[in-house]
């Protein structure tokens, strides 16, 4: 009963002694008759401080919106702080091998890279006037001078891990091309799958990269190569470049990146190419090599092959116009081709050879080809360095202790000798035959910088594009070439 009283009389209390706007009442109890007051006084004991139950709400409401607010508030920063140590975890590293960005976790890369190769050309003994022809008995000769002979902007990089991209753009002879445009899928433990333009799988020394040569030009072996098996757009399945002692790659092939204009005859041609390695000995500085390798390719329906007429044809250098073997091979129904390879590593020597053995089949049945090209090289690294190998390829020398006015060290110093041979005559097709030989001297200043000096002596040559004033075979034709490189 007094509970009940009590009640009634804080109810009370409340409605009548406080006003609207308060939100808030102090009451007191008297002891003796256990009367409500809203004021202190004799005998009286607090009960308490009391609210309004609307007011109350109100505040507790306008409370929790405060709150609300101070979480989401909390919850942008927590993000923004997250996102600041996300970046943080992206690497941003400038080396030798060039511009690299990369996350913590290795999932997302990108570098930029490139090369410049300017070159400086004489040709010595260069009288000379075209053999046959629209054009048989006109002077020619080589153009000598300065070029560059590659200026290429290299954009490579993955994504979630797997997947690998890379573009490669040339402005050299001051125009644009494109060179490498592909993308690799390596989330395969057997295999690593390329799509897009590419080197097809034929021949060590088109494989590889210009970076890596020990000369400035590629053998007399490539005027077969060249203009069948270097790139187009394919898809090709490799082992992955971890593979130990062996490698593999097989692929299919359409025609270049350059756009097919004809109109009545546009289909475009293809081939299948295929590459095979063995390194019995592969160690870091002795290395036995062996390979073999095949390609077929159809042309397209305008008899083209690689989107244009194929011609075998020998260019003393890049610039010099000067064409001693020019060969054009028309009513090509297909090719066939088969390449063997052999090469070795022990320290700071090397050496190795390809052969090269091609079978066109022509649509005038009586009149197929066998045409064939092989070199031989060595080197020695003076300085004592060893080239480097991995997967079907080998790789040039990175001085031990590179050039310094400061330190007095000199890089490393390599000696190169090649002799390279070509047979394009079969029956009544007279291609041409010339050998060349190629002593080198290479100066790499560190693991970006080198220079490179080529002297090429073409001789026994026969059924050449070109004679002398007298009618002689252009035999005894020298070229001098310098190159400047910087790689990243």
């Amino acid at each position: 009963m007094k509970f009940s009283r009590l009640t009634l009389a804080v109810t009370a209390v409340l409605g009548a002694g406080m006003s609207s706007a308060a939100f808030a009442i102090d009451l007191y109890v008297d002891q003796d008759t256990q009367q409500i007051f809203a004021q202190p006084g004799p005998n009286r004991v607090k009960l308490g401080t009391f609210e309004k139950v609307e007011e109350a709400s109100k505040q507790k409401a306008e409370l929790e919106e405060i709150r609300n607010d101070l979480a989401l508030k909390n919850n942008e920063l927590k993000a923004l702080d997250e996102h600041m140590k996300e970046a943080e975890k992206v690497k941003v590293k400038l080396d030798n091998k060039g511009l690299h960005f990369e996350t913590a976790d290795k999932d997302f890369k990108f570098k930029l890279g490139g090369r410049i190769q300017a070159d400086a050309n004489y040709t010595d003994d260069d009288n000379y006037v075209f053999a046959g022809g629209e054009k048989a008995g006109e002077h020619v000769e080589a153009n000598d001078g300065t070029e560059f002979r590659r200026a290429r902007i290299d954009f490579n990089g993955t994504f979630f891990k797997d997947w690998n991209f890379k573009t490669v753009a040339d402005f050299a002879d001051n125009n644009v091309s494109m060179k490498d445009l592909f993308l690799q899928y390596t989330g395969l433990n057997f295999m690593t799958v390329t799509g897009g333009q590419q080197k097809q799988n034929f021949s060590r020394e088109l494989l590889e990269s210009s970076n890596d040569l020990m000369f400035t030009e590629r053998s007399l072996m490539n005027v077969l190569n060249g203009p069948v098996v270097d790139r187009a757009i394919g898809l090709n399945l490799q082992t992955p470049d971890n593979q130990k002692n062996w490698s593999a790659q097989l692929g299919i092939f359409g025609d270049t990146i350059a756009a097919n204009k004809n109109n009545g005859k546009a289909d475009e041609g293809w081939s299948v190419s295929g590459r095979a390695t063995y390194a019995p000995i592969e160690e870091k500085t002795k290395v036995v090599h062996l390979g073999v390798a095949g390609n077929y390719r159809a042309p397209n329906a305008a008899d083209q092959v690689m989107d244009k007429g194929l011609v075998y044809e020998y260019e003393t250098d890049h610039m010099s116009n000067l064409f001693l073997l020019e060969a054009p091979v028309k009513n090509v129904n297909n090719i066939k081709m088969l390449g063997l390879e052999a090469s070795g590593l022990y320290g700071p020597f090397s050496m190795g050879a390809e052969y090269t053995r091609t079978w066109l089949d022509r649509k005038d049945k009586g009149s197929n080809l066998e045409l064939d090209g092989w070199y031989v090289d060595a080197a020695w690294t003076i300085t004592g360095e060893s080239r480097k190998y991995k997967a079907g390829k080998f790789y040039k020398v990175d001085p031990a202790k590179p050039f310094s006015f400061k330190n007095g060290t000199w890089g490393a110093w390599e000696l190169a000798t090649r002799y390279s041979t070509v047979d394009l005559n079969d029956g009544s097709f007279h291609g041409g035959e010339l050998s060349n030989v190629t002593v080198a001297l290479n100066w790499y200043f560190n693991s970006n910088v080198r220079l490179m000096a080529d002297w090429i002596r073409a001789f026994n040559a026969t059924d050449t594009a070109v004679v002398t004033p007298t009618g002689a075979d252009p035999d005894n034709n020298d070229t001098f070439t310098l190159r400047a490189q910087l790689a990243y």
